[in-house]
């Protein structure tokens, strides 16, 4: 791929961020440039050849950052390759990834003119700290697998055209680049 693939996220504590930043990173290594960009900050896709969309899931929708830039920018991502990830459920079990996929493409429904090549739901982050009342009384959990993400992004940086496994890689400053 000739023009870098933007890793645009929407994360409200951050974990989210965490995992653009790795997939990113993996982008980087398979041979591939990336800008990685939080999604309320991202106005032009011209400059990319692709798109990785992040966003957490709360309270059965996608992240209103992540809303938005599917909606200001549906018209360009329906020209690009689109692989989107959602961070959700506290446990793996088979029925909290469930739900999670269902909210994720039910925000996605809401956009047909984007069709990623690839959904995925990976497990988020509970931190009671950083909750409001009565979600601080939730247990803390990280359900993160990043043994799937890395996968995950390395099946993306196949589709995009990344090939280089031996490349090193740096994100800086929210940019990821060969060096």
């Amino acid at each position: 791929m000739s023009r870098p693939v933007l890793v645009a996220y929407a994360s409200k504590h951050g974990s989210t961020a965490e995992v653009a930043e790795v997939v990113a990173a993996t982008l980087c290594e398979l041979g591939l440039e990336v800008d990685v960009r939080p999604a309320a900050d991202v106005e032009d896709l011209s400059l990319y050849g692709g798109v990785v969309l992040g966003g957490a899931l709360y309270m059965g929708r996608l992240h209103a950052d992540a809303r938005r830039f599917l909606r200001r920018n549906g018209e360009t991502l329906a020209t690009l390759p689109v692989a989107v990830f959602g961070m959700g459920p506290r446990t793996l079990e088979e029925k909290d990834v469930a739900s999670s996929r269902a909210q994720l493409e039910k925000s996605l429904a809401k956009r047909p003119e984007v069709t990623p090549f690839t959904v995925t739901v990976f497990g988020g982050v509970v931190d009671p700290a950083e909750l409001d009342f009565p979600f601080n009384r939730a247990p803390a959990s990280d359900a993160r697998d990043w043994d799937a993400i890395h996968a995950w992004a390395g099946e993306v940086a196949a589709q995009f055209g990344g090939v280089d496994k031996a490349a090193p890689y740096a994100v800086t400053a929210g940019v990821a680049s060969v060096s």
